[in-house]
């Protein structure tokens, strides 16, 4: 705050100031007064006055100083659940009020030592852009490992830059089963009734080790196992008696920071549920859908109304749907009805699927192609020195054999030898026959 005293000059003036008209800075050469940090408690209305020997300049006019909480920017994720090849978009929300803020995108990693930090430790924060953005979104394009986790912002401004808080991390969820490991549900249902049991554990595939079950609801940022819902490890968890807070999003997290599939799980204190698949199906499968009764003993095949996004599509006498053939078009949120109430709506997500591409398709023909024709050009190779050699077999036969030749008593012995010499060295199987 500067203290400027009009008409009066800038020496020779000694200032006062004044918080709520209480002094609290009785002499100072200065015309400035710096509070550095500040605080909510510094927060109230300021004036000052100029001193210079006897004289007394006017009180100045109260400046009122506000000062808020440090902001948090509330991160936001689009879409939250993964589908292959699909672009992810952070946003990244401060006080709407306040402008100039620029951007910085973090995953959130375990916990390490030396690196930027959640407050509460429960995550490290790595960079996923090195340089600072003045758009308040971030796409992310998938590209090699599927970029499931957390995510975290902060936004800042000024020079030196002034930094909000660390946003509350997002998650981006993928309900397709991972190669390292995969969270099971037993009962293997999304849906579940209260006071029921519901067991959660991740299986590890190969040497990967240290999984931990973590959770997110509405109500509480992600978290392991309670203590009060009888942990077996710290990889596998029972809820003994199911509330409906115990409703949320579930995944399996190494140390090393990579993820698993994740089941949304929801808790109905009513009495009907849907029972549908966990993890997302393939175009062409068939794919059953159940409306289980909490009292199923009383009605057991009771009428069934099923609905897909809100829209009554089928009746049923048996309490099951099953689609036989499913395509992309059957993906959406599903529901059941009958007497004994209604289910909530679960999401069935429907994988296409995988098709050879047309540069794939074309490289197997080439392939092909060229695979014949160099097995034509070594068969023809091979009929030609086929042929040759049985010119030159024959031709041997002729000249020792045919046509028959009179006895020469001139001749020198050397010579027929040589002679039959002359012929090429047969294999061993023709000269046995031969000798023969």
């Amino acid at each position: 705050m500067r203290c400027d005293i009009q008409g009066g000059g800038d020496t020779d003036w000694d200032y006062r100031w004044y918080k709520n008209s209480q002094l609290f800075s009785p002499f100072n050469t200065k015309p400035e007064h710096r509070i550095s940090p500040v605080y909510r408690s510094n927060s109230d209305s300021y004036t000052c006055e100029g001193v210079k020997g006897n004289k007394l300049s006017k009180t100045s006019e109260a400046v009122k100083l506000t000062v808020s909480d440090q902001p948090q920017p509330v991160l936001s994720i689009s879409p939250q659940w993964l589908n292959p090849g699909d672009l992810v978009t952070l946003s990244c929300e401060v006080d709407k009020t306040s402008t100039g803020w620029r951007f910085s995108w973090y995953r959130t990693v375990p916990y390490r030592a030396g690196l930027p930090s959640l407050s509460d430790k429960s995550y490290s924060l790595q960079p996923i852009s090195d340089n600072v953005t003045s758009e308040d979104s971030y796409t992310l394009i998938p590209a090699g490992a599927t970029p499931t986790g957390g995510y975290v912002c902060r936004a800042g401004r000024g020079d030196p830059v002034y930094h909000t808080l660390y946003s509350q991390p997002q998650f981006l969820w993928s309900g397709d089963l991972q190669p390292s490991v995969s969270l099971t549900v037993n009962p293997n249902r999304t849906q579940h009734f209260t006071s029921m049991s519901l067991s959660l554990s991740c299986e590890e595939k190969g040497n990967s080790t240290g999984w931990r079950l973590k959770r997110y609801t509405e109500t509480a940022w992600p978290s392991q196992c309670p203590s009060t819902w009888r942990s077996v490890t710290e990889s596998t968890c029972t809820i003994t008696s199911l509330d409906t807070w115990y409703s949320g999003v579930f995944w399996c997290e190494s140390g090393s920071g990579e993820y698993s599939n994740a089941v949304n799980i929801t808790v109905n204190d009513g009495d009907v549920i849907l029972e549908s698949p966990v993890h997302p199906v393939t175009e062409g499968d068939s794919v059953t859908l159940t409306c289980t009764f909490r009292y199923q003993e009383t009605n057991p095949n009771p009428k069934t109304d099923f609905y897909k996004d809100g829209i009554l599509i089928k009746n049923e006498t048996t309490g099951e749907m099953t689609i036989p053939t499913v395509s992309k078009s059957d993906e959406g949120f599903y529901k059941c009805k009958s007497g004994e109430g209604e289910s909530p709506e679960s999401w069935v997500t429907v994988r296409v699927s995988p098709v050879v591409s047309p540069g794939s398709s074309t490289s197997v023909l080439v392939g092909v192609v060229v695979g014949l024709v160099v097995a034509g050009v070594l068969l023809v190779i091979l009929l030609v020195l086929l042929w040759r050699y049985q010119n030159r077999k024959g031709s041997c036969f002729n000249r020792i054999f045919w046509p028959p030749q009179p006895q020469r008593t001139n001749q020198d012995p050397q010579q027929d030898q040589g002679y039959v010499r002359s012929c090429p060295a047969l294999p061993m199987h023709i000269n046995m026959y031969l000798s023969e």
